[in-house]
């Protein structure tokens, strides 16, 4: 059984999703502020959190920040009303898995935290996938540097696991949004957003570089 926190301080669509999530026998806690909802993700190991963006107490970007800094790797879907492009990719920068706007239909938000929810519990092989001095350790999902822990989210595991197994060749940006988001690849460029998230982590405490991008094709690591 899938266990899912809801955040959301609108009652009516915290009931609605309730009762079609429920029907479909996955488990809901729920918070109608971002301190109580912030206080549950931490104290609770859930397979994603649906996380609103305007909440009382603490907004969801600023709870969805915490839970990174924490190393909260839980899938995070914020649901908001906000559509804009600098509203999105400021969601994405804040460690954010996903983006659904509001109104959404229930059948893609289900069809969304699936895939999110099987990138981050599925099963995978143990092995370990090594290139230059990254580590990765596929059975825990934890990435290291000079054996740095990575404070990585389901997102950014997995691009650099994809750059490490394909090393030092190009993975090029469609491969990248295919095997993110399929064939529902969000409409702004947040891959550009997942991949400064990716960067902060993978080179900037260090004195070397290794995240190269390759104009108009993809990114690459250079050992």
């Amino acid at each position: 059984m899938k266990k899912i926190l809801l955040v959301e301080d609108n009652r009516e669509v915290a009931g609605i999703l309730f009762d079609y999530f429920e029907c479909l026998n996955m488990e809901l806690d729920y918070a109608d502020n971002g301190e109580l909802g912030l206080k549950l993700a931490l104290e609770s190991d859930f397979d994603i959190i649906l996380l609103d963006l305007m909440l009382p107490r603490m907004d969801g970007l600023t709870v969805c920040n915490r839970l990174r800094e924490a190393g909260k790797t839980t899938p995070i879907l914020m649901l908001t009303a906000l559509d804009g492009r600098e509203d999105t990719l400021k969601g994405f920068a804040h460690g954010a898995d996903d983006y659904l706007t509001k109104p959404f239909d229930l059948d893609i938000l289900e069809a969304r935290m699936t895939s999110l929810i099987r990138r981050y519990r599925g099963q995978v092989a143990n092995t370990t996938v090594r290139y230059a001095d990254v580590m990765i350790d596929q059975k825990t999902r934890k990435a290291y540097r000079e054996d740095k822990y990575l404070a990585l989210n389901p997102t950014t595991y997995t691009i650099l696991e994809m750059l490490c197994q394909r090393a030092p060749e190009v993975v090029t940006r469609e491969e990248i949004a295919q095997r993110l988001w399929h064939d529902d690849e969000p409409q702004n460029d947040v891959l550009r957003s997942h991949i400064y998230q990716l960067r902060a982590q993978l080179d900037k405490p260090f004195e070397k570089a290794m995240l190269i991008t390759v104009p108009k094709i993809g990114f690459r690591l250079e050992g």
